[in-house]
């Protein structure tokens, strides 16, 4: 009988140790999905803090971030490292960001290199680390942000336009795109990113009764052409020129937009959404993001779907239908605005971005989502960080891949 018991448990442990591996593996194979969050530094909205110019608290509030949401089950973030033409790393383009030290140009004292210090903790933690970077943004704030004397602002003022309380780069001058593609294919060649980010900002968005001072650029380089499909050329070509940098400097690197929640009305075009989008990234940004998908000069799209299920004006439902039909055989991660949370009605109903959530689980297209922002998680708005830590990912993803990308 003892011999019998001894058999069985000398079996039962080889049958353990056999379905352990296995276990492990199954649990490797779960769905793949990019579940992120934007960690925005422009005026200092998630990282650093406002005021702290401390390098070690400064690091260590990364790392808190880091863990936060390393905790709540994300794979990723995305970090903006170039807000308003200026760095968080040491650049011979661009100065360092005024929301880094407090002054446009001055280093971090003990010195440091903040982007090479964000990535090493991000991959750490097995993390991916996407380099958010704003495209055309050079003066934040008109006689109010700190401009150093080595700005590219001051250095080539005609490159620059005014409009509203901020300076552009000019997207028709040449010469623009060729620098800020440089400023990019930089960082590709020095730092370890995974990923290149745009936002939404090309073309700024319109101001009431406020046309973009743009007719001496348009006289020089329109063609012919309308002045709106030559503004949308110019993004076009902004997008194409990227992409070989990118490629070119790293082909594993991949290269995404964050455009507007709305490519077009359906009032305008046939192929648009059923919403009515005071302004559409098609019309009032100039960027066609369907022609980049198309193309294939983006890997990847994050439409800003900051609205709730059954606006009235932009539906979210409808709009991520809309997207998972828009794809063209490229990635698209939803951006959700968790910073949203209690600021009407229906987004005090605390099932608003779990719903969402699995709306986008069971849309076809549809590889992920990333969250606005990531201080929004902090004090666990309508429990949504106990959501995902302990529902929706608690069980680790690995990343999408992408089939074009070796």
């Amino acid at each position: 009988m003892m011999m019998k018991t001894a058999q069985r448990l000398i079996i039962g442990l080889l049958c353990f140790f056999q379905l352990a591996p296995l276990s492990k593996s199954v649990a490797q194979q779960a769905k793949p999905e990019f579940r992120a969050a934007w960690i925005a530094t422009v005026d200092n909205i998630d990282w650093p803090n406002k005021g702290e110019y401390n390098v070690e608290n400064q690091r260590q509030q990364f790392i808190d971030l880091l863990e936060m949401h390393k905790r709540n089950g994300l794979n990723a973030v995305v970090v903006q490292i170039r807000p308003s033409a200026d760095a968080f790393y040491p650049s011979s383009f661009e100065p360092w960001s005024q929301w880094l030290t407090g002054t446009q140009g001055k280093p971090p004292v003990p010195y440091y290199d903040p982007l090479q210090f964000m990535i090493a903790e991000t991959h750490k933690r097995g993390m991916a680390f996407h380099a958010w970077c704003n495209p055309y943004r050079a003066e934040f704030l008109i006689g109010k942000s700190s401009i150093a004397a080595t700005h590219i602002t001051k250095i080539h003022p005609e490159w620059f336009l005014s409009y509203g309380d901020k300076r552009y780069f000019d997207p028709g001058n040449k010469d623009v795109q060729e620098f800020v593609t440089g400023v990019i294919r930089d960082v590709v060649s020095r730092y370890a990113v995974d990923g290149i980010h745009f936002d939404d900002y090309f073309y700024p968005y319109r101001i009431a009764g406020k046309e973009f001072p743009d007719n001496t650029s348009y006289a020089k380089y329109g063609n012919g052409m309308s002045k709106d499909d030559w503004r949308r050329s110019n993004v076009d070509s902004i997008i194409v020129s990227l992409n070989k940098a990118i490629k070119e400097a790293n082909g594993a690197c991949v290269f995404g937009i964050s455009p507007f929640g709305v490519w077009r009305n359906k009032d305008k075009d046939p192929e648009g959404s059923q919403t009515k989008a005071g302004q559409t990234n098609y019309d009032d940004l100039y960027a066609d993001i369907l022609l980049w998908l198309k193309e294939g000069w983006i890997d990847y799209v994050a439409p800003q779907l900051y609205w709730e299920i059954g606006f009235k004006v932009a539906d979210y439902t409808v709009l991520l239908d809309w997207w998972s039909k828009h794809t063209y055989g490229k990635h698209c991660y939803i951006g959700l605005g968790v910073y949203r949370a209690n600021s009407n009605a229906a987004w005090k109903d605390k099932t608003q971005l779990p719903r969402q959530i699995e709306m986008l689980r069971n849309t076809p297209n549809i590889q992920g989502m990333i969250f606005f922002s990531s201080k929004s998680f902090v004090n666990n708005p309508n429990g949504w960080s106990d959501s995902l830590r302990l529902n929706y990912f608690k069980d680790p993803a690995p990343l999408p891949t992408m089939d074009w990308i070796k």
